[in-house]
Formats: structure tokens, sequence, C-alpha cells
């Protein structure tokens, strides 16, 4: 299983990312053609630096593309709507033991991933409590000071 199937991610989530496939497949992907089609005509292709730089900006557009259509089929979508325990779309503000706060959304499409130490650290988590957060130079203490839902 790749990293991107089975994400959670919540129906806005959902349809941000749905917003941007149709923007991609459509007046992205025809700009990307007439750019190719602009380029051709300024004649040997072999030396022509506006066609094949064309060509590589298409080639990253179908990449992003099959991307975000295979996010999409992959993806889960959940609504974590209590403000009692963190869960995929939360908005946590958090305190660390240095009394420094910090607000993050759980997020497999941006903010902090739910599979990522935080995020693992966090989920399921009530106001008030304390949670251990593993990192790679050791690990850091963190209250739960807010939930809301996103």
């Amino acid at each position: 299983m790749s990293d991107l199937e089975g994400q959670q991610i919540t129906a806005a989530q959902r349809e941000a990312l749905e917003a941007e496939l149709a923007s991609m497949e459509g007046p992205q992907r025809k700009a990307a053609v007439d750019a190719i089609a602009t380029a051709r005509a300024f004649g040997d292709l072999s030396e022509n630096f506006e066609y094949h730089a064309a060509k590589n900006e298409q080639g990253l557009l179908e990449a992003r593309i099959r991307k975000l259509r295979h996010r999409l089929h992959h993806a889960v979508t959940v609504e974590h709507n209590s403000t009692d325990t963190v869960g995929v779309g939360s908005i946590v503000e958090i305190e660390d033991e240095n009394g420094e706060k910090m607000e993050i959304e759980i997020s497999s499409v941006g903010g902090v991933s739910p599979d990522s130490p935080l995020g693992k650290a966090l989920m399921g988590a009530a106001v008030g409590d304390g949670v251990e957060v593993p990192a790679p130079r050791g690990s850091w203490h963190a209250t739960v000071v807010s939930i809301r839902a996103s």
C-alpha cells in the first residue's frame, strides 16, 4: 500500500482536491498544450528551449494530475466534528513544556498528518491531556489546550 492509500481527509479537503484537479485538467492542461504549439512554431525542435520547457511543464502537470486522481480515488472521507477529542479535521492548540503555544490542523492534506509522530500522539487526546511526542533529538511533552472542528 502506498503512502497515499487510505488517507483520511475531510469533505472540505476532498472538495479542494477536486477543484484543484478540475483546474489542472481544464485550463492548466489547455495552457500547456497551447504553450507547446506556440513553441513548435519557433522552428527546429532539437534546439528549441521553449519547446522542451513547455513539454517538461506538461509532464509535471500530468504527473500531478495522476497523483491527485490516485489520492482522491484511495482517500477515505471522514468527518470528525467532535470538540471532545482530537481526530482528522481537528484544529488543536497545544502548549509545549516551554509554554509556547501552537495551533495545528490534523490532516493528511496539509497540516500535521495523523500518521506523523505528533499526529499519532494527539489522536484521541482531550483538552487538558498531556502527550509525549517522540522526536529524533528526544521526545517532548505537550498539553492540549483547545480542540475545534475545522
